[in-house]
């Protein structure tokens, strides 16, 4: 009796054919019709955003073939290649950047066991090869079918953005729905990109919501791109589509170092470092209560006239913005006298706080540009803690190390004077243009408060009051006065203010501050 042959086993070139087709089945997702409706609704793939984000051909992924081990619920007969989330890594301008994308096609790229392995594997290695890390959300929350498992993989996630924070930078891109605790792992991380209509943050739905409290509202209107880029201050950045939102991405990372121990990236300028800034002359107002956008003055000393704004739509009477000035990025924190005369506020104090820390976190520089009349004053912001919020931003300055220098361009009234990065509080360099104001208060309240008495008693109050404000300006609020008490370390002609600056800068490149030993400070909350 003859046995028959056994079959020979495949090849390499058999299996090479058989990979083949699984990577291709992986990437194509298990439903087709899956891209198409992800197609109708605006919205990219996940590997179509990556190769938005990263230099052609630069993708490498990793675990596209991971499959999910849980069963019940019909989970065993449904298990895709990736399990709803798409890793790896590529460059963006030639530089390493670690990305993850949900896959909505799959699960609703719902998390999982699986899942969140994946990214907590590339999160880890993000952190051992320090460069930055970037989420690509598009995710229905926790897969219930896994129960707390699910949950346990958010954990995992937060526990590693947590780490990671001021180590590597940290992009989240909310280009689909983020609910529940999802949404904690963007608002750990430093930036927030959202895209209008697709995007959505918010713990509770509007279905949760309505049922608790009777309120009715859309998704956007609770947690819309636009919501939380001007009214909660959640999102840094919002667009009208997922191309112009991931090229932002890209410019972004250009200003960031791949890690806390490296310099922020140089790029080549034409801009000469010395070049006049003529037009400064000009643009503020020699009235104290006059406005002007204080982007004029960063437009004109900035490399280029080209700078990238933060929080643009939030806490509008501050501004806080990356440049480049002679090359190097720099963080730039404005008092915005366009939007409440530029006044410190609590939302305006956070958003402040919050990015100079980045920048100290990142190494990059500080320039401060002053002009403020105080704090605003106010039941409300009293009762709503200014006092605690105006000293984080306080406590963000103080505890900065990188290279500082503060600029007071007209007013510069009280404890808000301080908070601005004054000299007492560690600038590097203080600076001036020859019309500051630099006092406890303005000339008209003090003489109110010193004088109040002797108004009040004169024939002529008015003429005594104009007296001594006067007086009080005279004498305590000219432009010098800061100077000659070692305060302000020069008082300079605006026109020169781009090369002081730079000049400011190149001397303070070598800037090594030592850090007190701790654990970590308690700052205020």
């Amino acid at each position: 009796m003859l046995v028959a042959e056994p079959p020979a086993p495949p090849t390499p070139r058999d299996r090479l054919g058989e990979l083949a087709e699984i990577k291709a089945a992986a990437r194509q997702g298990p439903d087709p019709a899956a891209t198409l409706r992800q197609h109708s609704k605006g919205k990219l793939t996940a590997h179509e955003r990556i190769a938005l984000l990263l230099d052609e051909g630069s993708f490498t992924e990793v675990e596209a073939l991971r499959r999910h081990r849980a069963t019940g619920f019909g989970l065993e007969g449904r298990r895709p290649y990736s399990d709803g989330v798409v890793t790896g890594w590529g460059t963006v301008h030639g530089r390493t950047v670690f990305v993850y994308a949900h896959d909505f096609r799959i699960f609703g790229g719902a998390l999982g066991e699986a899942h969140a392995e994946k990214i907590h594997k590339l999160m880890d290695m993000a952190v051992a090869a320090g460069a930055p890390l970037v989420s690509l959300n598009d995710g229905a929350g926790a897969r219930i079918q896994e129960g707390v498992t699910a949950l346990a993989g958010y954990g995992g996630i937060f526990q590693r953005n947590t780490r990671a924070s001021g180590v590597i930078p940290q992009i989240s891109v909310m280009l689909g729905p983020c609910a529940g605790g999802a949404a904690y792992s963007p608002a750990l991380t430093d930036f927030v990109f959202m895209v209008r209509d697709t995007a959505q943050m918010f713990v509770t739905g509007p279905d949760v919501v309505q049922a608790v409290t009777g309120e009715e509202i859309t998704h956007n209107g609770l947690g819309g791109a636009d919501v939380h880029a001007s009214a909660s201050g959640v999102a840094h950045f919002a667009y009208d589509d997922e191309a112009s939102c991931l090229e932002d991405v890209r410019y972004l990372l250009s200003f960031l170092p791949a890690n806390n121990r490296e310099a922020p990236p140089t790029t080549p300028t034409a801009d000469p470092p010395d070049r006049r800034n003529d037009r400064l002359l000009d643009v503020i107002p020699a009235e104290a209560n006059r406005a002007y956008d204080v982007r004029t003055v960063i437009e004109e000393i900035v490399d280029d006239t080209e700078y990238f704004e933060v929080h643009e739509a939030w806490a509008p009477n501050i501004v806080c913005a990356f440049a480049r000035m002679g090359g190097r990025p720099v963080g730039i924190v404005a008092n915005q006298p366009a939007h409440l005369a530029g006044v410190l506020d609590i939302q305006a104090s956070e958003k402040a706080a919050r990015f100079v820390q980045c920048c100290d976190a990142f190494n990059i520089p500080l320039i401060s540009l002053v002009d403020v009349p105080g704090f605003l004053p106010g039941v409300d912001q009293e009762h709503q803690g200014i006092i605690r919020h105006g000293a984080k931003l306080l406590y963000a300055y103080c505890n900065a190390g990188v290279p500082r220098v503060q600029l007071i361009m007209r007013k510069a009234y009280g404890g808000a004077y301080i908070v601005m990065d004054s000299r007492s509080i560690g600038a590097d360099l203080s600076l001036a243009w020859p019309g500051n104001e630099i006092a406890v208060m303005g000339a008209e309240g003090a003489a109110n408060v010193i004088f109040r008495r002797e108004i009040a008693a004169a024939d002529d109050p008015q003429a005594v009051r104009e007296q001594r404000i006067k007086e009080y300006r005279e004498e305590l609020m000219h432009p010098y006065y800061a100077a000659e008490r070692g305060l302000v370390d020069d008082v300079i002609d605006p026109r020169e203010t781009r090369s002081v600056l730079i000049r400011a800068l190149e001397m303070l490149h070598t800037k090594h501050a030592e850090a007190p030993a701790r654990k970590h400070g308690n700052q205020p909350q």
